[in-house]
């Protein structure tokens, strides 16, 4: 059986690429699930307090933490298009002022929109004085789609998206890197019923055979094209 040069290295070129990308998408899903197996150490572990020292986000994030000090209600922001249990709703973040005088962005809970007016806000309390309050350690508020800035201009009540480094240039306050997932308590009357962070792992893996099974397709195939030549070469006629 007789191979043609070119689509013999055709056919190896698919198969090495392909092989190699399965072992990529391999080798995410390990480091996500090393990602979730720290997620949920992280969850059992002591909450770390907040100061106004800056902390790197790849050193806190997914982590408890508590913080004391003071919501500045006055600079809220309304993160639209976050639905829960299916009703249209809003995410309320709000700057906090840290009892040493530093800021972190708090992601406060979710409030359901008013279905009759949607610029207007229902109402919730927001907490006087100082307060502790903990939570665990995101890198924003959530994402949801928009197309361009959308909602996400600066100084807007209501908003898209909302980044922390652009939050903290738009307000001159000094914040952490983060944002805190509140999930304490404090009879404001929000929802904070979190999804869990999600990885998608099975993504990887889904891929990764995905890749793996056309690298088999493409050997299938060029194995089939070769022994179909040299059937034809050694026919009668030929």
């Amino acid at each position: 059986m007789k191979f043609r040069l070119i689509p013999a290295l055709l056919i190896l070129l698919v198969v090495v690429v392909t092989v190699r990308l399965g072992f990529w998408q391999r080798d995410r899903a390990h480091q996500k699930e090393a990602l979730e197996a720290r997620i949920t150490q992280f969850e059992n572990a002591p909450a770390l307090p907040v100061s106004a020292a800056p902390l790197a986000l790849k050193d806190i994030e997914f982590h408890r933490v508590k913080a004391r000090g003071s919501f500045v209600a006055d600079k809220v922001v309304y993160l639209d298009n976050r639905p829960y249990n299916d009703q249209p709703g809003f995410y309320v973040v709000m700057p906090f002022k840290l009892d040493d005088g530093g800021y972190v962005l708090v992601n406060r809970g979710w409030l359901p929109r008013n279905m009759s007016n949607r610029e207007t806000i229902a109402p919730y309390a927001t907490p006087q004085g100082e307060v502790q309050i903990e939570g665990i350690a995101r890198a924003d508020a959530s994402r949801a789609f928009e197309l361009g800035q959308g909602g996400s201009a600066a100084h807007q009540l209501i908003r898209q998206n909302l980044e922390v480094a652009a939050y903290a240039a738009e307000t001159g306050l000094p914040l952490q890197s983060f944002v805190i997932q509140q999930t304490s308590d404090d009879g404001d009357k929000l929802v904070r019923d979190w999804p869990a962070p999600t990885t998608g792992v099975e993504r990887n893996y889904g891929y990764m055979f995905q890749w793996w099974g056309m690298a088999v397709a493409a050997l299938g195939f060029g194995l089939y094209a070769a022994r179909r030549a040299a059937r034809k070469e050694h026919a009668p006629g030929t």
